[in-house]
């Protein structure tokens, strides 16, 4: 079955589609609205590569239901930039060159993103590196990931 479902979509206005009532989030991003920077990974939620924020809490698009998010908040690594903490994020990541392939780096700066709105600026970085468990990546070791997340703890960019 198919239903018409609203969708804001890192600020733009709603738009109005013509969706599976399967469909995942992930598949209407990357497929329907052409929002490649969401990456599929593992499809079963193990990875994080998919995160995308709804409402500003961090949410794993390849188990969310596109009906699901109806006239909710999406915000996609794409939009990323247009939040204060996204931007803190970037530049964190920017400075610490937290990344290798690239293929998880958008997952990880999303749910860093929520991660620190939901937990708080003060928040020490243990707990913030804990809450990023779910984000998974095969090139890094994940050391300057863990320099970033410090950074943005000491206040840096």
């Amino acid at each position: 079955m198919t239903s018409e479902v609203a969708l804001t979509v890192n600020g733009a206005a709603p738009r109005r589609l013509a969706v599976p009532d399967s469909e995942r989030l992930l598949d209407t991003l990357r497929w329907r609205l052409g929002l490649k920077g969401t990456k599929e990974g593992c499809r079963t939620g193990d990875c994080g590569a998919c995160t995308v924020l709804v409402d500003g809490e961090t949410t794993l698009s390849c188990l969310t239901l596109t009906h699901e998010v109806q006239d909710r908040a999406v915000t996609t690594v794409e939009g990323i930039a247009e939040d204060p903490e996204g931007r803190r994020v970037l530049a964190a990541f920017a400075a610490e060159d937290a990344l290798q392939c690239g293929y998880c780096t958008p997952g990880f700066v999303v749910s860093l993103t929520g991660i620190r709105k939901e937990l708080g600026a003060s928040a020490p970085d243990s707990a913030v590196i804990e809450a990023l468990q779910g984000n998974l990546c095969r090139c890094t070791g994940y050391l300057a990931i863990v320099r970033a997340v410090a950074r943005i703890g000491n206040g840096n960019p």
